[in-house]
């Protein structure tokens, strides 16, 4: 068993960092901390504490905007300017933690409306769920355990956080955020260890809540391991499917579906990934798509010209490259892109109707790779677009409301955008996955809402 882990560059396989990984003591060490402080309701923290030690952890999160930004970018690869737009969004997720702490409240639950339940008085309060431990992805490093983290410190969890093994660094800087803006000892502590110990801390029965985010195959098996009782929150992929209609706007349209289906080299759940463009106007969808995909800078993240950057490892560049060959091999035609760069850079690729059995077609492609497929009808599209049993964020691009409502009604999707990339997110609105793409919702109220439990109080007095 390894003691310590290196974090790489995701761009030149430089050894940035090499941390240490706990072991079985100290997990149990970590999950014993937690547990005292859940369990002596005297250590809690009150709401107007929650809310200054917030606010003050946003205040210096804001003080640190480019260190925390080259930290993102050194670690997960994402080029600059979105990893500094990483940065300002983990900052608006604090303070809508702050904010929501204000409206956790229980409400008056009516009494005497039978004869046997007069002279009583009942409310519900809300109270904290307990530990949450958190398992985090490593493509947003720093707002994803802003969403895991902030969330359940406001809820008033205690919080165990295990970032992901190749980006640790972003929650790590977040933790000693915290610390700093005084949070007290032991409520928000970071692991980093090997999948054995990860499985030993969520499926623990001292852990209450469960959230994760990352791959169906492993949230899925964690989530048949937990304690009974113990809540969860899922977040996985999708495979997020674009219908374009002939009245589609295409200034606005192209460079909107160009970066929902490139950013951070499409390792984002909700990429634009499957396109269905209608038969009438798929040339010249395809002049001007392909155009613009080749208009992109592909290269250091650190250089704020770049648009694409690395993929986090070069194995998974691997994985691209033999998806895009063997569905090219299987049918579809090469539009652009379709070659490796370098070690960890792969070109951004646009396929035209591949096979619906090919991989690219069926699976998460998490890289560089849009397709795009004809169609004819646009029901007989949504039905391929639904195909997947995962499902995610959509689109649809139509000037039409009567063909736009159509379509997000008929779309299997947790949220489908008018005119815009599936990609599209503010930390506000609920995001998540349904069937295979996970349970729970997500976003900063939505998951403090799921972290927290009701309880009912029923007085019973002659004066009532």
């Amino acid at each position: 068993m390894q003691n310590t882990v290196k974090i790489e560059s995701p761009y030149d396989l430089s050894v940035i960092k090499e941390l240490n990984l706990i072991d079985n003591n100290e997990l149990e060490k970590t999950i014993q901390t937690a547990q005292n402080l859940f369990e002596n309701q005297s250590l809690w923290i009150p709401a107007f504490k929650r809310i200054e030690i917030l606010e003050k952890a946003a205040s210096l999160m804001n003080d640190s905007i480019e260190e925390l930004t080259h930290l993102a970018l050194s670690e997960g690869g994402k080029p600059y300017k979105d990893s500094k737009a990483e940065v300002l969004r983990a900052i608006k997720g604090v303070k809508l933690a702050a904010e929501h702490i204000s409206q956790i409240r229980g409400e008056q639950i009516p009494m005497a409306l039978t004869e046997s339940a007069q002279s009583r008085l009942a409310f519900t309060t809300k109270e904290p769920i307990g530990i949450v431990a958190a398992i985090s992805a490593f493509n947003h490093p720093l707002n994803l355990a802003v969403h895991q983290v902030a969330t359940a410190f406001a809820a008033g969890c205690p919080v165990i956080f295990k970032p992901a093994m190749t980006t640790p660094m972003s929650g790590m800087a977040l933790a000693e955020i915290f610390k700093e803006a005084g949070a007290p000892e032991g409520w928000v502590q970071v692991v980093l260890c090997e999948r054995d110990l990860a499985e030993a801390l969520v499926t623990d029965s001292r852990i209450h809540f469960f959230s994760f985010i990352g791959s169906a195959k492993v949230g899925w098996y964690l989530h048949s391991k937990l304690s009974p009782g113990t809540r969860s929150a899922l977040e996985h992929g999708g495979a997020a499917p674009v219908i374009v209609e002939q009245d589609a706007d295409f200034d606005e349209m192209i460079p909107d579906l160009v970066k929902g289906g490139f950013y951070h080299a499409g390792q984002v759940c909700v990429s634009v990934q499957r396109v269905y463009v209608h038969e009438g106007i798929i040339e010249n969808f395809i002049e001007k798509f392909v155009t613009a995909t080749n208009q992109l800078t592909v290269g250091d993240p650190a250089d704020t010209a770049t648009d694409v950057g690395p993929l986090i490892l070069p194995k998974e560049v691997d994985r691209v490259a033999e998806w895009v060959n063997e569905a090219i091999a299987e049918g579809a035609q090469l539009l652009t892109g379709g070659k490796r760069i370098s070690e960890t850079l792969y070109q951004p690729t646009v396929l035209l109707n591949p096979s619906e059995k090919s991989k690219v077609s069926i699976n998460e492609i998490f890289g560089p790779v849009v397709c795009i497929y004809s169609y004819s009808d646009r029901n007989e599209a949504i039905k391929r677009a639904n195909a997947l049993d995962v499902h995610f964020q959509a689109a649809v691009f139509t000037k039409n409301i009567d063909a736009a409502l159509d379509t997000v009604k008929k779309l299997n999707a947790t949220a489908v955008m008018v005119n815009d990339h599936t990609a599209f997110r503010v930390d506000w609105m609920p995001f998540g996955g349904r069937d295979t793409s996970g349970i729970g919702m997500g976003g900063i109220s939505y998951t403090i809402n799921e972290m927290i439990r009701e309880k009912m109080t029923v007085i019973k007095s002659k004066y009532l």
